[in-house]
């Protein structure tokens, strides 16, 4: 007995030290590592590899505010500040409610989800989403002494899509509306409100070019519902892919990008010559990442998401770069 107490004094004394090591003798190297993984799976629950989605209609609309005349520095900031609020706002708030509803799963196919790993308490989560909306709005508000008080009901529209894409009676992203709210709420509203801001008035061709960042960002949304089609189906969550199948999917994928290029033809025949650097760009790598589409499966997919997203990103950025420097 008295070899079998000192053999567990020893194996705890070694226990001691060993964890002694780990945080340094006193927790504070613990405890530093705790606080990077904190802020690890929060950059993680702002998935920043959609965040170009939520920028591009507004240098898009930037571009145009210069091509007609109308551009203004300080409200095209603020409204780039406000789309990136609201992005981030939007995807906390599809965190939670679909942690909620039972939506996500551990292990799942697509990116962490730290509500539902438990990395992150849903309670943090949900004032995550009000704090991060909340700020979205006073930005909105300021934005009011360019746009007048007209923007406010686009605003409380904006803040309803924030919660209608993945909550209340009728989850938009759970009736494959998805990529219908996607089309609006980051291609049409933010293209033609920034516009607007800027310049008080709205037109046909800001309205074509706004329906052409709509249908690219919705391919974003295609691609992490054709990634997840499998995960979607088991909850019973309906989405274009899990209703019409994965070749519906990767179709629409690559007739989107086309569509959204003709959209634009019509104002880049009026340009320079070299803006048309900006579409053929944008194609060739959209054709490239609807092959790598078709011969990708599951986590293969996640990179694919972020490339699509940044080859939207660079439509616009070339765009904007052509038409300020030319």
């Amino acid at each position: 007995m008295i070899r079998q107490a000192h053999s567990r004094m020893v194996k705890e004394m070694s226990s001691i030290e060993q964890n002694s090591i780990m945080t340094g003798g006193d927790g504070m190297a613990g405890g530093n590592k705790t606080r990077g993984n904190r802020i690890k799976v929060w950059v993680e629950a702002m998935r920043l590899r959609t965040l170009p989605v939520s920028v591009a209609g507004v240098i898009a609309a930037m571009a145009l505010g210069k091509i007609f005349g109308c551009f203004r520095i300080v409200p095209a900031l603020l409204c780039l500040l406000f789309a990136v609020l609201a992005q981030i706002s939007s995807n906390f708030a599809n965190e939670y409610f679909d942690y909620r509803d039972g939506l996500d799963r551990p292990g799942r196919v697509g990116p962490r989800r730290g509500v539902t790993e438990g990395d992150i308490t849903p309670q943090s989560m949900l004032r995550a989403t009000i704090a991060s909306l909340a700020a979205a709005c006073i930005t909105g508000c300021v934005l009011i002494i360019w746009g007048g008080w007209e923007l406010i009901p686009v605003g409380l529209l904006i803040a309803g899509g924030v919660f209608a894409y993945s909550a209340g009676p009728y989850p938009l992203s759970h009736h494959a509306l998805g990529e219908v709210a996607v089309v609006i709420f980051f291609g049409v509203i933010p293209v033609n409100m920034t516009y607007y801001i800027m310049g008080h008035q709205f037109g046909e061709t800001i309205l074509m070019v706004s329906l052409a960042i709509g249908l690219m960002g919705a391919n974003i949304l295609l691609v992490n519902n054709y990634r997840d089609i499998e995960d979607d189906r088991a909850v019973g969550k309906h989405t274009i892919a899990t209703l019409f199948g994965g070749k519906c999917a990767s179709t629409l994928y690559l007739l989107n990008g086309w569509i959204a290029m003709m959209l634009t033809a019509p104002l880049f025949i009026e340009l320079p010559l070299a803006i048309w650097a900006a579409p053929a760009l944008y194609l060739g790598c959209h054709t490239m990442l609807w092959c790598a589409l078709l011969r990708r499966r599951g986590r293969e997919l996640n990179k694919l998401l972020g490339m699509t997203a940044l080859n939207m990103l660079a439509f616009t950025l070339v765009f904007a770069l052509i038409v300020f420097v030319i």
